[in-house]
C-alpha cells in the first residue's frame, strides 16, 4: 500500500506542478491545465486516502492538518478553474494563475512535511 500511496502522491505533484507552471508561463488558463488540475486532485486524493489507511486515519499533527487544508484548497481551486474556463471570462482566465501559484505553494507544505517525516521514520 505504501508504494501505491507514494506513486499517486508523486503523480499528483507532477500533474499539479506542470499545470501550475505552464499556466503561469502561458499567462492564461487553458483546458489542458484544468484537466491536469483534475488529474492532480484525483491522484492526491487516492494517495492521501491510501496514506491515511496506512496511518490508521488522518493524524491531528502538522502534516495531517496541512494535508487536509491543501486537499480542500485543491478541490476549490480545481472547481473554480473549471468554472472560470467554462464561463469564458477572459479577464479571469488571464489572472487565474496568481491563485494557482498560491494554492500550489500551500500544497507543497504537506508534500514536503510528508517526505521529511517519512524519511525520519525510516532511520
Amino acid at each position: 500500500m505504501l508504494m501505491t500511496a507514494i506513486i499517486f502522491i508523486s503523480l499528483a505533484g507532477l500533474f499539479y506542478t506542470i499545470a501550475v507552471m505552464a499556466e503561469k508561463a502561458q499567462r492564461i488558463l487553458r483546458h489542458w491545465h484544468v484537466a491536469l488540475f483534475w488529474l492532480g486532485f484525483v491522484c492526491d486524493t487516492i494517495g492521501t486516502t491510501t496514506m491515511g489507511k496506512i496511518a490508521g486515519g488522518i493524524q491531528a499533527n502538522f502534516h495531517g492538518i496541512t494535508g487536509i487544508i491543501a486537499l480542500l484548497l485543491m478541490i476549490v481551486h480545481t472547481i473554480w478553474a473549471t468554472w472560470v474556463l467554462t464561463s469564458k471570462n477572459h479577464r479571469l482566465q488571464l489572472s487565474f494563475h496568481k491563485f494557482s501559484v498560491i494554492v500550489w505553494a500551500i500544497w507543497l507544505i504537506p508534500m514536503a512535511s510528508g517526505l521529511l517525516f517519512g524519511m525520519a521514520q525510516v532511520d
